[in-house]
């Protein structure tokens, strides 16, 4: 590690920071999208659930091209936040978590709607039957109890996001110390002439916080599963 250049750490740090602002920003949204489509029957929920999990189907070049289009700087929603609000997203490290965030919904809400499905309604009933209105049932036995697949859900996206690029690179280019992630500078290496050594070391690095988080997401819902079990 202590052969690491300034500007693979700022690499490793970028990487980091828009893979947690990614998680931080869409976990809301997808515990809230993973309950209306477990629970709640709705014209067109079909094609809604298809359109969540988009993502998951679509090259990530074309995600980051959508991206490009709707908040770039002649999009319809970037000319707004940039008139009303003076936000640029397209080639800032803001807009390289827009891109990972949307690349990693479709994980999150999998992994939590699984949780939500498993969840005994018999509780739910029980705690309706003692007077325990929706919000309180809610808050009480169903989030609890969906909390391993949230957790799980969270740390997946979140080890993707570290090795987001297509999505990425397309909506907010490859500008050391302002949208270079991790995967980004081992492209980079890759291009480089005698940047083998530099690709290696980075390569390493992705490899061993992929794993981590992984196993962190396993070791963590267990626990949690295990909690809830007492």
């Amino acid at each position: 590690m202590d052969a690491l250049t300034a500007e693979e750490w700022s690499a490793i740090r970028l990487s980091l920071w828009v893979a947690s602002r990614a998680v931080i920003v869409s976990l809301p949204v997808a515990i809230l999208v993973a309950v209306l489509l477990a629970r709640v029957r709705f014209p067109g929920r079909t094609l809604f659930d298809a359109f969540v999990h988009l993502p998951l189907v679509m090259p990530p070049v074309v995600v980051g091209w959508a991206l490009l289009m709707l908040f770039g700087a002649q999009g319809p929603l970037g000319r707004l936040l940039d008139a009303w609000f003076g936000v640029r997203l397209v080639f800032t490290a803001e807009g390289a978590a827009l891109a990972t965030a949307v690349t990693g919904f479709p994980l999150m809400v999998r992994a939590i709607r699984l949780s939500v499905e498993a969840v005994d309604r018999g509780l739910e009933e029980a705690a309706r039957t003692l007077g325990a209105g929706p919000l309180d049932r809610f808050l009480t036995i169903t989030l609890p109890l969906m909390a391993p697949g949230i957790l799980a859900g969270a740390i997946i996206a979140f080890a993707a996001g570290l090795g987001e690029f297509g999505a990425v690179i397309t909506f907010v280019s490859n500008i050391p110390g302002e949208t270079q992630t991790l995967t980004l500078a081992i492209y980079t290496a890759v291009q480089t002439p005698g940047g083998e050594a530099m690709a290696a070391r980075l390569a390493a690095i992705s490899f061993t916080l992929a794993l981590l988080g992984l196993v962190a997401a396993e070791l963590i819902a267990r626990r949690v599963r295990l909690w809830l079990g007492r």
